[in-house]
């Protein structure tokens, strides 16, 4: 091997590896292995006989959504292990935070024939086995955990970051998350849980959150979401979001549907298409940035379907589609799995890889959670693979505060899993606390994964939390 010597540094002249590449294996192995394709729902007894005109028709789609255990057990017959439907059917009379709503396009992402373990499923039709029975819930768990309806400027309006608001058109979706982060408000009623209601009509609702818009001239970016866009008949929601666009100081709009994933044929519907156009072209001669945010946790979510969807909205002069999705312990958590979703998402749907969330300190999601630290090896162990504007960030959303990247943690004392976190600006609710700025916000890691030192904390700490609770009752 030739060497060059300048300046005291050595340059290699030829052109021979300096080691034998092929003895040596990357962590991750590129390209995708998985084929990427509609898979056959006629494998599924309940769709052995929808023709594909069926399949790819968005009203058939909902038609036939799983909304109860009797369909469930209809649609997979032998597929579904009678220990797996009770143990569902336990979670749904003991646990379950959002009620069953499957679109057939979701259930057939599923591996039909190993149910317990597909990932799918684990965050989709959750089992009460699927669930920690020493930690099941966090003291510090809570329906809101994100505190957003204390931050409505109007009802469904939460203006949390400076510039920056969600507006919840409505509470509903084509389907139903475990893990769902407005468990309080979106869906329908669970044993556990009564949902909150709306109490303005949608109609006015709607027409406060335009104006409370238009009057603050410091809001440039806003998020449309829900519940599901897809829920919303396109002409409502092309009337909401025209006269967003119309607003002089909005520059952002965002539209979150998960229901381009778990529906993609509403997305398909030539009178979709038609208004999400119009949206488009009216966005572009406003300066407007028009993008759709998906939610997308495991690459075998993305079928060609998804992929169609996604391309129309681009041609159409969308700014972006890109996938927000959830960290989920058992669904996306390892190196492999994050990696082939996010360039799945990029190589196949053309679907941006963004970000990915730490779920959410509701009820009886303990099974899901990662710790911080656990989250922070994982951001570390997907850099360098894909294309730096296309590495999703992983996010801790801590209450009160908001979005922050996993690293940006101020101070994390990880024998109890408390992490602390600080923050450059007010909420609507703190803009006239002195001290917003100076404070450090906790966020709490699930107990069991901590040493058993800091389990004991939290199991004296945890008798103290209850009685709290009891003594505020009485």
């Amino acid at each position: 091997m030739a060497i060059m010597t300048t300046d005291n540094q050595e340059f290699r002249t030829d052109h021979t590896p300096a080691k034998d590449a092929s003895k040596y294996e990357q962590p991750y192995q590129y390209p995708l292995q998985r084929e990427f394709e509609e898979p056959d729902w006629t494998r599924i007894p309940g769709y052995k006989n929808v023709t594909r005109w069926e399949w790819q028709d968005a009203l058939w789609q909902r038609k036939n959504t799983v909304k109860n255990l009797r369909q469930l057990k209809d649609v997979l017959g032998s597929h579904l292990p009678d220990d797996l439907a009770a143990s569902i059917e336990k979670d749904m009379k003991e646990r379950a935070t959002m009620s069953m709503l499957l679109p057939p396009q979701m259930i057939n992402t599923m591996d039909v024939d190993n149910l317990w373990t597909d990932p799918v499923r684990f965050y989709m039709l959750p089992a009460f086995d699927d669930r920690r029975t020493d930690w099941p819930n966090h003291p510090h768990a809570s329906r809101d955990s994100l505190h957003e309806a204390e931050m409505w400027a109007v009802e469904g309006l939460t203006h949390r970051y400076p510039t920056k608001v969600l507006a919840e058109l409505l509470t509903t979706c084509p389907q139903y998350c475990g893990h769902c982060t407005r468990m309080d408000l979106v869906g329908k009623d669970t044993a556990q849980v009564k949902k909150l209601k709306f109490e303005i009509k949608q109609k006015d609702r709607h027409q406060l959150m335009v104006e409370y818009i238009r009057q603050n001239s410091n809001i440039r970016d806003i998020v449309v979401s829900g519940g599901d866009i897809a829920n919303l008949p396109p002409e409502s929601l092309e009337a909401v979001v025209m006269e967003l666009i119309k607003i002089p100081h909005v520059k952002d709009i965002r539209l979150a549907s998960k229901g381009l994933m778990g529906l993609p044929q509403h997305f398909l519907q030539d009178k979709m298409l038609k208004a999400m156009e119009r949206l488009a072209l009216i966005a572009r001669q406003n300066d407007v940035d028009l993008a759709l945010h998906t939610h997308v946790n495991h690459a075998n979510q993305l079928t060609p379907l998804v992929a169609k969807a996604a391309n129309h909205l681009l041609d159409m002069g969308f700014r972006d589609v890109r996938n927000q999705g959830v960290l989920l312990r058992g669904v996306n958590t390892t190196s492999k799995d994050l990696l082939d979703l996010c360039f799945t998402l990029l190589d196949k749907a053309h679907i941006m890889p963004y970000y990915f969330y730490m779920c959410d300190m509701i009820p009886n999601s303990e099974h899901w959670r990662l710790s911080v630290h656990e989250a922070q090896k994982l951001q570390h162990d997907i850099m360098g693979y894909l294309p730096g504007y296309a590495t999703a960030r992983l996010l801790c959303d801590v209450p009160f505060v908001g979005k922050r990247w996993v690293h940006q943690v101020a101070e994390y004392d990880l024998e109890k899993g408390i992490s602390y976190w600080t923050k450059n600006y007010r909420t609507s609710i703190e803009l006239n606390d002195p001290e917003a700025l100076e404070t450090r916000y906790p966020y709490y890691d699930p107990i069991y994964t901590l040493p058993e030192s800091g389990q004991n904390w939290w199991k004296e700490e945890g008798v103290k939390e209850a009685e709290k609770v009891a003594a505020a009752a009485s």
